[in-house]
């Protein structure tokens, strides 16, 4: 059973950071393409960051590039997303996920998702 779960979420102050942590489980993440994702109220899904399974390649939203960095940790079979400098617009939910895509900002491509994490950020 693939399991991925998300924590790291919570509130911050504008200007401040937090880092989401994504563990899965029944797979490996060097194996998988891994993305985060994040759908405000209101507003549809979007790609916010996507880390390739070959080459380790990187891509991010325009909104968030130099600002936040995904990685992942292949012993700990768990990827990351720093964030820094939020601000009251990234407030979200994030998700996690992971399968083989054509392109890690492809949401359709994803086969398994996490339930979510609260990212909330007050001006």
């Amino acid at each position: 059973q693939v399991q991925l779960v998300e924590s790291g979420g919570g509130l911050a102050q504008a200007g401040g950071s937090l880092r989401l942590s994504c563990v899965v489980s029944g797979r490996t993440v060097s194996s998988d393409d891994m993305g985060w994702f994040r759908h405000a109220p209101g507003k549809d899904r979007e790609f916010v960051a996507g880390i390739s399974r070959i080459g380790g390649k990187t891509y991010y939203a325009d909104s968030v590039r130099g600002r936040f960095t995904i990685s992942r940790d292949n012993a700990k079979n768990t990827v990351y997303l720093q964030m820094y400098s939020l601000k009251p617009e990234d407030t979200a939910v994030y998700y996690c996920a992971s399968g083989r895509t054509f392109h890690p900002s492809n949401d359709n491509d994803y086969e398994y998702w996490g339930q979510g994490t609260q990212v909330t950020v007050s001006s």
